[in-house]
């Protein structure tokens, strides 16, 4: 079944994001809510999900997509496939930086212009190296909506607009259809429905979810000093639900540890709600990449991944049903028809 037809989608307002720049004092904490509302959340999702995700909660967007990628690992058919490259047994810093790097040029640039195209192209051409279901594009594609607004809602500074929400679906919703992913729920309640049960279906303790489950964690772990690694596991887990750990085969902690790191997180939000409000979105190379330390605007985004763009491209197939992008696909852009242009 194809997805419902897609609106247009407005290009990213650069007027918008630097409205605030050149201000000797910063803007008032609900400037940039009023400009959300003011915007349109469906033609304007992308410019509403950059001042989300990238000037109003940054750090919470940050951390909750490293919890939304380490969802999916849940799922057998994602973990068996991760297993079966490598990549995380050898390379977890390299496949998290290749994942962070291109949602976040998604994000700051547009899905239909320059790097953020550009990132599209890049993503398409990794996948296209493997065999994936359609549903398993889709499932993924869910968690990058539904856990940074479960995050948010449980410890932002501040309540998401309702604009916020639509703007955040609206948007992967249109990058799922230039990934020819089919069978995208048309409304955010009906998507969360189809996400639900498919957790319930799908999850699953297996050998690979525990082993890509692990090194996860393993990496996480080597982000701080090494006497701070029991704590770092202890905090993870801490902030999994109940199906995340037992696919994990991780222990429950104890409660007082979870609502320890609960509290804290919250408290986080209430401070950051008493600072002033940013003037601009953070900047994808603002700190050091661990993986690509000369990453800057001038990185080739196409260098991105497994399957950089100098490497020996894979052939092209005929994907059966099962995966949904090829290696010589081209990004598409939705009409208002919902045809591609």
């Amino acid at each position: 079944m194809k997805s419902a037809l897609l609106p247009t989608l407005n290009p990213l307002d650069h007027s918008v994001l630097e409205e605030c720049s050149g201000r000797v004092l910063p803007p008032s904490k609900r400037h940039w809510l009023r400009r959300i509302e003011e915007l349109d959340p469906v033609h304007d999702a992308q410019t509403i999900h950059h001042i989300t995700a990238l000037v109003e909660f940054p750090f919470d967007y940050q951390r909750s997509l490293e919890f939304a990628l380490y969802r999916t690992y849940c799922v057998p058919s994602v973990s068996d496939l991760l297993d079966e490259t490598g990549e995380f047994e050898h390379r977890p810093q390299k496949r998290y930086d290749d994942t962070a790097l291109l949602m976040t040029e998604l994000i700051q640039h547009g899905i239909d212009r320059g790097r953020g195209r550009e990132a599209l192209r890049t993503i398409n051409r990794n996948h296209a190296r493997y065999e994936i279901s359609n549903e398993d594009f889709l499932y993924v594609l869910s968690t990058f909506i539904f856990e940074p607004l479960d995050w948010l809602d449980a410890y932002g500074y501040r309540r998401l607009h309702p604009h916020e929400r639509i703007a955040a679906f609206e948007f992967y919703r249109q990058v799922g259809s230039r990934m020819g992913i089919d069978s995208i729920p048309g409304t955010l309640a009906e998507f969360r429905t189809w996400r639900d049960l498919y957790e319930e279906e799908h999850f699953a303790r297996t050998e690979t979810t525990v082993a890509v489950g692990g090194y996860t964690l393993g990496l996480m772990k080597a982000w701080f000093p090494a006497p701070a690694g029991p704590f770092v596991e202890l905090g993870v887990n801490a902030l999994l639900d109940d199906k995340m750990r037992e696919a994990f085969g991780f222990d429950e902690p104890h409660r007082a540890f979870k609502v320890a790191m609960s509290t804290a997180l919250r408290l986080r939000g209430r401070i950051v709600g008493l600072l002033p409000a940013r003037r601009r979105g953070v900047d994808i190379d603002s700190e050091p990449n661990r993986t690509y330390p000369d990453f800057g605007p001038d990185f080739p985004v196409r260098d991105l991944g497994a399957c950089p763009f100098h490497a020996p491209a894979p052939e092209s197939r005929s994907d059966g049903g099962k995966g949904r992008v090829t290696a010589d696909r081209e990004v598409t852009t939705a009409t208002p028809s919902g045809d591609a242009a």
